[in-house]
């Protein structure tokens, strides 16, 4: 009855040191499939873009979504306690071999980036652009601190207002590239995309010249956010020229009231008139009032065949496109009440 005891005594050291032995082997291959794992190359090398305002947090969740590391927690345990520094927009090279702990560390320095990604959202402004390069580090500032007739002159740009002459997109620029450069290939391709809708545009439009298209474009850019509403938004605008109404479009008057515009118009603001404001003037504003897409141009170029003239938000997403008076009401009562049943 004595030797069980002993015996267990003896087999306690033995099972702590199993255990022990488990976990460190537990915990290396934790470490081993989070930290030390290669970081999944394509080739020999691939090129890693980080935008601007990206984070460590969002960077991980995004491979943990691709499968390409394990357990996140302790990438974002490390990099509270080992990485001071928050991710650096770029664009980064990262060679086969290289572990995610290297890669961590090294989009923690804008030194190490290759090249400089610069996002342009369609439909956001010349002046949102201009911000976001002064705000780039990896840019050289040489004309983004000019005023805007300046930079026009020193990019050799034959217009008198920057609005709408610039292609949204995502691009790659060399780190350090002068945002003069930046700015002037960012022209060049709005143009080519410009040039070659206008040459191939339906026959009838209702425009003077491809700059009053880029205008249209710019309004058919900031009405919808849905690639398969483009052409119906286009075709309402373009009906609405020729019969001589007013577009009587919102995005204008909001553009047209500039730092005045504070996330709401009021019927004061309808009625107020500005070289913008399409409920007070007839035919286009003076200029685009955004950055158009190539999607929206070619919209502007090849609007609808439909006799619709009205439009109105479902309160679902989207619109419902209407051709009478009568059924633009029934249409716009149709989405206050969805409105008032979400209240």
């Amino acid at each position: 009855m004595s030797s069980a005891p002993q015996k267990s005594k003896k087999n306690k050291p033995k099972a702590i040191l199993l255990a022990a032995a488990g976990l460190a082997v537990l915990l290396c291959t934790v470490l081993w499939s989070s930290l030390f794992k290669p970081y999944p190359v394509e080739g020999k090398k691939q090129m890693l873009a980080i935008g601007a305002g990206d984070t460590y947090s969002g960077f991980i969740d995004r491979l943990a979504k691709e499968d390409k590391v394990s357990f996140p927690v302790i990438l974002k345990l490390y990099q509270k306690l080992m990485i001071h520094d928050t991710l650096k927009a770029g664009v980064y090279e990262v060679r086969q071999g290289m572990s995610v702990r290297e890669v961590m560390q090294m989009i923690s320095n804008a030194d190490n980036a290759q090249m400089n990604r610069i996002l342009v959202i369609e439909g956001t402004t010349f002046k949102q652009l201009i911000d976001a390069l002064k705000k780039d580090d990896l840019v050289t500032h040489e004309v983004s601190n000019l005023p805007y007739a300046q930079i026009l002159a020193a990019l050799e740009i034959p217009y008198e207002h920057p609005e709408g002459l610039f292609a949204p997109d995502t691009y790659f620029f060399a780190k350090g590239e002068s945002d003069k450069k930046i700015l002037k290939d960012l022209y060049l391709r709005q143009m080519k995309a410009l040039d070659q809708a206008w040459a191939n545009r339906a026959p009838d439009l209702p425009y003077k010249d491809k700059y009053e298209a880029l205008i249209m474009a710019s309004i058919v850019e900031k009405e919808t956010s849905l690639d398969s509403e483009l052409e119906q938004v286009s075709g309402v605008f373009a009906r609405r020229l020729k019969l001589g109404m007013r577009l009587q479009t919102d995005p204008t008057v909001i553009y047209g009231m500039g730092d005045k515009y504070a996330g709401n118009i009021t019927r004061q603001d309808l009625r107020t008139p500005t070289p913008y404001n399409t409920y007070t003037i007839s035919g286009l504003p003076p200029t685009p009032i955004a950055l158009p897409s190539k999607k929206a141009i070619e919209a502007a170029m090849h609007p609808d065949q439909s006799s619709n003239i009205y439009f109105v938000a479902t309160g679902n997403g989207g619109h419902k496109f209407t051709a009478t008076l009568q059924d633009h009401n029934r249409a716009v009562q149709e989405y206050l009440a969805v409105m008032r049943s979400k209240n």
